[in-house]
């Protein structure tokens, strides 16, 4: 029967520089063998967060536990050393006056007597057993992340902190390289809490994402939940590209140049902003407009002129003037389409794929 205690949890951490709260009540857990992203813009608290739980920096308020153990609150700090973590930083720190043997093989203890096997397993584990007596200068960046990422793992940690660990890669790099840290990271049963500002790469590595901004969690859940229910608009602009449409509600019901859609829920004549992404706006090529009437998912046929497309590798991104009220709206369409400015057009919108927030007025 596996454990019930989670591997890492947090508890209400706060923590302020010079008055200025940076990281503001914030709670979660991870289990062992998951994957946690925090994400969110630079600035919003998730490397102090981070830095907190490695035991570099002494929080304000709040509770840290590993494997039910308090190791931190508001009046005591254990070390990093007794905490069993692993750290990798973009930077990968790794010693240039040692070979990558030496630097996998550094934090295991020299009474350890399988560390030279631990470190030839590792080392084979990531395909660099013949990098053995090679140099960090004499390394890629994805055989240092490598290094990096195994040399943290050798101690066996029951917790690997990543800060940001894959942004100094090329980008042609880096899904392999993610992929690979991914799979030997689930293999060793490693809790994973991951920092970073990229949603691409939360949404490939976490099994849950805690969403930050201005030092609060404003939603967590999977990463299919994340993206498709997202708490406000600022949250789904977080993940993509949007399109706002605005409107009011009077019985329920909003108009858009897409025929009226549902916004339950709302007083009559309160503002709402409904929201689509540009890849579930679809341009009507069947009818045109004029063929038969469209279904409910999908709304009404509205017409458009286009402004200007451009090719962006695996999609065509167009913008439209909407006839209706003029408009601009995004859509994205796969492969090369790249219709001339000044084309009409008539386009679709999903209404199962859409957002409605009420419009918050400012006090």
């Amino acid at each position: 029967m596996k454990s019930l205690i989670p591997r890492l949890e947090i508890s209400r951490l706060s923590k302020s520089f010079a008055k200025v709260k940076v990281v503001d009540d914030i709670s979660f857990s991870i289990a062992p063998g998951q994957v946690t992203c925090l994400l969110g813009p630079s600035g919003c608290g998730k490397s102090t967060t981070l830095r907190m739980i490695a035991g570099v920096e002494d929080t304000d308020g709040g509770v840290v536990t590993i494997d039910g153990r308090t190791v931190a609150n508001d009046q005591f700090n254990d070390p990093p050393e007794s905490r069993s973590i692993g750290l990798i930083f973009q930077d990968f720190a790794l010693f240039p006056h040692l070979n990558v043997f030496e630097n996998v093989s550094f934090g295991l203890e020299s009474k350890c007597k399988n560390k030279d096997r631990r470190t030839n397993e590792l080392l084979e584990r990531v395909g660099l057993q013949n990098f053995a007596l090679k140099y960090p200068h004499q390394l890629s960046g994805g055989e240092q992340q490598r290094v990096a990422l195994i040399r943290a793992l050798a101690p066996k940690p029951k917790i690997m902190l990543m800060d940001e660990p894959f942004s100094g890669l090329d980008d042609r790099l880096r899904d392999g390289i993610r992929d690979e840290t991914l799979s030997v990271l689930k293999e060793e049963g490693t809790a994973v809490l991951l920092v970073t500002h990229d949603p691409y790469e939360a949404m490939c590595m976490a099994d849950e994402i805690a969403l930050m901004r201005k030092g609060k969690i404003v939603q967590k859940g999977s990463p299919y939940n994340i993206y498709n229910s997202p708490v406000d608009i600022a949250s789904a602009a977080f993940f993509s590209e949007i399109n706002v449409i605005k409107g009011y509600s009077k019985g329920s019901l909003t108009d858009t140049p897409f025929g009226r859609f549902l916004t339950p829920g709302l007083l009559d004549g309160t503002q709402v902003d409904i929201v689509i992404r540009p890849q579930h706006l679809r341009i009507d090529f069947d009818r045109n407009g004029r063929g038969p009437n469209p279904t409910k998912e999908e709304g009404v046929p509205s017409k458009a002129v286009v402004e200007s497309s451009r090719f962006v590798g695996r999609e065509s991104l167009i913008e439209f003037k909407m006839n209706s009220d003029n408009s601009i709206l995004k859509a994205s369409v796969p492969a090369v389409f790249l219709p001339k400015p000044g084309t009409i057009l008539w386009l679709t919108m999903r209404r199962d794929r859409c957002f409605v927030f009420p419009v918050k007025k400012l006090s």
